[in-house]
């Protein structure tokens, strides 16, 4: 579907299906964690994906080749960072100190994408943007901690990690959105699993963590690597293809709504009444904003054309 002037259309809502079906990676997710090191959780993730598109690595190699620089560092970065570095980062920071300061680092995400999205693919923002952005934003918050008003950011080195996985994703979005200019969507996901996979090799051996699973968790792994990884992935690229990075940062907290709702339906978690309301304004703010740039009426997010290096 294309737009009057030729445009594909806008695509925001499938981003945040994409991160919705992150949301459903705590399900799977947490009888992995009790029984395995993280690094070899995240290692047969990658290893999973990779055999099951092992048939259009040799295609998605060819098209990054006919590719400039810029596409081949945005690659690197996405598969080496956003995908494999950036989950070991996050699970550092609660294992090196208190569980709130990840998740208040990480809802500085959108804001790093936007930046990087204005200085690495010329977005420019509206400012009716912010009409969007706010209430999204404020909404995760309210949404992460039952006291919204009652957090604390305690050791640097927590801070620094959870910082650094922030980043990485916000790199991830941007470069994401960079690379699906000049590859399809199938091809970004392949490279991206593909690059991901020795790093996270790597990150195993340097933990010197068990390499094998056991049979017992080998289904989890696999529905792990499928819905919240492959299937989730693919829809991402498809919508970002169409979406600019700037809107695709704030459809991806679609991402902590799932996860609360399954967190309260399935794994005996509740919410407080401002975890509520949080909930309710980033479902709210995510879809207006979808609904708005579908409509086609004057987009908050406007874009300049990449010059290729």
């Amino acid at each position: 579907m294309t737009t009057t002037a030729g445009r594909p259309a806008d695509r925001t809502w499938l981003v945040a299906v994409a991160a919705a079906l992150w949301g459903t990676d705590g399900l799977l997710r947490l009888p992995m964690a009790e029984a395995l090191p993280a690094a070899t959780v995240v290692f047969w993730e990658h290893l999973l994906i990779v055999l099951v598109l092992l048939p259009f690595v040799p295609r998605a190699l060819r098209a990054l080749r006919a590719c400039g620089r810029r596409e081949w560092i945005a690659v690197l970065v996405i598969g080496a960072g956003s995908s494999a570095l950036a989950t070991t980062l996050f699970t550092m920071a609660f294992q090196t100190g208190d569980p709130v300061t990840p998740l208040v680092l990480q809802k500085l995400q959108p804001v790093i994408a936007v930046l990087a999205a204005f200085f690495i693919l010329g977005e420019r923002l509206r400012p009716g943007y912010v009409v969007f952005a706010v209430p999204a934003v404020a909404g995760a918050w309210l949404l992460a901690f039952a006291d919204p008003f009652d957090v604390e950011v305690a050791a640097a080195q927590t801070a620094l990690l959870a910082l650094g996985a922030a980043a990485l994703w916000a790199a991830g979005t941007v470069l994401g959105r960079l690379v699906s200019k000049q590859l399809p969507a199938l091809d970004v996901t392949v490279l991206r699993f593909s690059v991901g996979l020795p790093v996270a090799a790597a990150l195993l051996w340097a933990q010197d963590d068990s390499i094998v699973p056991g049979w017992g968790n080998a289904v989890g792994l696999v529905l792990l690597a499928l819905v919240p990884g492959l299937l989730a992935l693919s829809l991402y690229y498809v919508g970002l293809r169409a979406t600019p990075a700037a809107r695709a940062t704030l459809a991806e907290l679609a991402f902590p709504v799932t996860a609360a709702l399954i967190g309260v339906s399935f794994l005996g978690a509740s919410l407080s009444a401002t975890q509520w309301i949080g909930l309710v304004i980033v479902v709210g703010a995510v879809t207006a904003l979808g609904w708005h740039e579908r409509s086609r009426g004057g987009t908050v997010v406007v874009e300049q054309a990449l010059e290729r290096v």
